[in-house]
C-alpha cells in the first residue's frame, strides 16, 4: 500500500485505558510469533527476531497493562532517504482489535512523518488491518503499483 500525503488525515485514535504504547519494551521472538499467529500470520524463526529488531529503525508495541502481555506490534525499516516500510503489523484478535490497529497505524505514521518527512511509506499488513490503514489515508495498490517481497528461508 502507498500513502498519498495530500489526503485529509483522520482524527487521532485513542487506546482504551488498559493499554499503553512502548518503544522501549523489547518483546522476545516467541511473544511476537504468538501475536502474529493469533492474527493468522506466519511466525518467523525465533532466533532471527533479535537481529530483525536490531536492524529496524524502531519498533512499537502495545502492552496490556492488566494482563502484562503484548497485544500490538509493528516495526519500521528505512533506507533513511526515500523509503520507509512498516512490517509485522499485528493486534490481538478480539473486541479491541480495530481500535488497537487504528492507534498502532496512526502512531507509526506519526513517528515516520516526524523522523523521515517526505519518505514513501509502504505497509505489509494482514486483511484485518485494511480499515485501519485506509482510515489513515492509504490506498490499496495505488495506480496498480504493488509492493513486492521476498521471504528468505
Amino acid at each position: 500500500m502507498g500513502l498519498l500525503p495530500f489526503r485529509q488525515q483522520a482524527a487521532v485514535p485513542r487506546l482504551p485505558e488498559r493499554y499503553r504504547f512502548s518503544m522501549e519494551h523489547v518483546p522476545d521472538g516467541a511473544c511476537i510469533n504468538a501475536l502474529l499467529q493469533a492474527c493468522g500470520d506466519q511466525p518467523h524463526p525465533v532466533e532471527r527476531w533479535p537481529l530483525a529488531l536490531q536492524r529496524s529503525l524502531w519498533h512499537l508495541c502495545i502492552l496490556d497493562q492488566e494482563e502484562q502481555r503484548l497485544v500490538g506490534f509493528v516495526r519500521a525499516t528505512s533506507d533513511q532517504a526515500l523509503n520507509a516500510n512498516l512490517w509485522n503489523l499485528a493486534a490481538a484478535p478480539g473486541e479491541d482489535q480495530p481500535k488497537l490497529l487504528k492507534a498502532l497505524v496512526h502512531r507509526s505514521l506519526a513517528c515516520l512523518r516526524r523522523d523521515l518527512p517526505g519518505c514513501s511509506i509502504s505497509i505489509s499488513a494482514p486483511v484485518q488491518a485494511l480499515d485501519a490503514i485506509k482510515s489513515q489515508g492509504f490506498l490499496l495498490d495505488p495506480g496498480g503499483i504493488r509492493a513486492m517481497g521476498l521471504r528468505l528461508r
